[in-house]
């Protein structure tokens, strides 16, 4: 695959790759050849399909590929967005700490504000309320920062993952 490059040094996506981007962003084909599906649907082989995917995630140009789970249809009625004010000298630590929960689905930071310290942000899933306090709780004990605002989900208005290169 040759790979272009614009004017500042970026690599640029062709339209089979913006192809290939489509069709991985859709539902998983429930068949026994996944790829081999999704490579018919845009007229190619699997075997150009596959590389063409490797070769996007070996420049970074796509990051990750996984499932989406749904997370109230099973089970996972509460969920809590927690804005922490961690010392920016223990971000990462702190952060890498976080990430590894299995209760986290977000870990990232963010920039401050004079009249908002808040700078790193995790988007925790419980059973209940209660857990996700507990959960957070945790994650407060374990990383010794207790500046935090957790905010609650009231109503969820849309949520979906992006999609890209859509007509």
């Amino acid at each position: 695959m040759s790979e272009h490059r614009t004017s500042t040094g970026n690599p640029t996506i062709d339209e089979l790759d913006k192809k290939i981007i489509c069709a991985l962003q859709g539902d998983f084909p429930l068949v026994a050849e996944p790829y081999k599906a999704m490579a018919e649907q845009i007229g190619v082989s699997e075997e150009l399909f596959l590389a063409r995917v490797k070769a996007m995630a070996d420049s970074k140009k796509i990051r990750k590929m996984g499932a989406v789970l749904r997370h109230r249809e099973v089970g996972f009625s509460s969920n809590v967005l927690v804005a922490w004010q961690v010392e920016p000298e223990r971000l990462d630590e702190v952060a890498r700490k976080m990430a590894e929960s299995p209760s986290v689905s977000h870990c990232y930071d963010r920039t401050t504000a004079p009249d908002w310290p808040c700078n790193l942000y995790t988007m925790v899933h419980g059973h209940s309320r209660e857990e996700c306090e507990q959960i957070v709780a945790g994650l407060a004990d374990e990383t010794g920062v207790k500046e935090r605002a957790m905010l609650y989900t009231k109503r969820e208005w849309k949520k979906i993952s992006m999609k890209y290169f859509q007509e």
